[in-house]
């Protein structure tokens, strides 16, 4: 069995991609937070029911 290790292009390309996960990460994190403090709840409550609705259908 030949094994092929996968490689970053370059350092660049790297801290691209993980910056781009820290800051997506860290906007998934805040969003709820804001969206409650600033009376969006019902809208997040709507949104984490289609969410579920669309997960059910997809996977059935």
């Amino acid at each position: 069995m030949s094994e092929t290790l996968e490689r970053w292009g370059s350092k660049r390309a790297f801290i691209l991609a993980v910056t781009g996960a820290a800051v997506g990460l860290g906007n998934i994190w805040r969003f709820p937070y804001v969206a409650g403090e600033n009376g969006g709840a019902a809208f997040l409550l709507i949104y984490i029911a289609f969410v579920l609705l669309l997960l059910s259908l997809l996977n059935p």
